[in-house]
């Protein structure tokens, strides 16, 4: 079975979520936990990437830009684990429903590089200034998937009048 959204005749596509997953999505007390931990981690990256910026112009503050970047590491794992909770209550899958199968996979390499720094963090693997690098490297995978996500919500949003998604928010077939 495809994993993704497909035409439909007319132009129009299936919705991204049935009526009884629109139900339980806005029962579930994890939309909005979902809702506050997005924008909490937009902001504690953007911080960090100021901290990092910092400490890669200057060489000041380097204690203080990893731990930016693990606290955004906190706040990633805090939304990835409530937000599978997330989908296993309107999906009835923990991960890859769908509806969000491609911005799952693109969570799964964030995670990878988050875990990748606080790895080499750890153990002392990188010097400083890659060991930052690699931070900004996940930052750049993190704000693609986000991209991803605020897409598909405005693509559904749009389309919340008909219940269908326009053809422009697709995802390419599997």
């Amino acid at each position: 079975m495809a994993r993704s959204l497909r035409l439909r005749s007319g132009g129009q596509a299936k919705p991204l979520y049935t009526p009884d997953q629109r139900r339980r999505r806005d029962a579930s007390a994890w939309t909005l936990v979902q809702g506050v931990l997005a924008p909490l981690q937009f902001a504690v990256c953007l911080v960090s990437v100021g901290l990092i910026a910092r400490y890669l112009v200057s060489g000041e503050g380097l204690a203080i830009a990893n731990a930016s970047v693990v606290a955004k590491t906190g706040v990633l794992y805090a939304i990835m684990i409530t937000g599978s909770i997330w989908e296993k209550a309107v999906f009835g899958r923990w991960l890859f429903a769908d509806a969000f199968f491609w911005e799952d996979v693109v969570s799964m390499a964030v995670l990878a590089l988050h875990t990748a720094y606080l790895m080499a963090l750890a153990g002392g693997l990188l010097g400083h200034e890659a060991l930052l690098i690699l931070a900004l490297a996940a930052y750049a995978t993190y704000a693609a998937n986000a991209a991803q996500f605020l897409l598909k919500l405005r693509a559904a949003r749009l389309g919340a009048g008909s219940g269908e998604l326009p053809a422009a928010a697709l995802e390419p077939a599997r």
